[in-house]
């Protein structure tokens, strides 16, 4: 079952996990209310599983890939890695779901505070578009993701600040109205 908290303002090693003292979990209702959407799947099964399909059908997610990221695997690895954990935003939902290994999504939540999603082999999440996020391995060093799109893949990310985004305006609507 996946894991969230406020991160501490360390800059230590980026891929610790970096929790308050005292710990600060954060639910799935929260994460929910952020616009963030966990599912949880068999990753064992994920090339014939029927959830799986009937996800991709329902949210049209007409396009995926798979993507390990680890220094052997991965091409250009040192600069991907810091091109992954800076904060930024994209026009279209982010959708992963991890195969193996394991990683965290950092979001800000609406007083602009971060919290790490810690995610793990069958764990899928979406970010909204338009939230600030990154993403970083912990220290496993390892993790396989598909990344499911709807329609042709957009890899273009925003670093911030991108607020002046119709798609950044549009989700701090949606904060706004969830706060009320």
């Amino acid at each position: 079952m996946v894991e969230a908290w406020y991160m501490d303002e360390s800059r230590e090693d980026q891929r610790a996990p970096h929790r308050l003292r005292p710990n600060r979990p954060v639910s799935l209702q929260q994460l929910r209310r952020l616009g963030v959407a966990y599912r949880r799947l068999d990753a064992d099964n994920y090339e014939t599983d029927p959830c799986l399909k009937e996800i991709r059908r329902a949210e049209n997610y007409s396009w995926m890939d798979i993507i390990t990221i680890h220094k052997d695997k991965l091409p250009n690895y040192e600069e991907k890695i810091k091109t992954f954990y800076e904060e930024h935003l994209h026009l279209d939902d982010e959708i992963r779901y991890i195969l193996d290994g394991s990683g965290y999504f950092d979001v800000r939540d609406k007083d602009d505070k971060w919290i790490r999603i810690s995610m793990e082999k069958g764990d899928m999440i979406t970010l909204p578009a338009g939230i600030y996020h990154r993403f970083t391995l912990d220290e496993n060093n390892y993790v396989k993701a598909m990344r499911l799109f709807v329609g042709e893949p957009v890899w273009t990310a925003y670093n911030r600040p991108a607020d002046d985004f119709p798609a950044r305006k549009q989700y701090m609507k949606f904060l706004a109205e969830e706060a009320q």
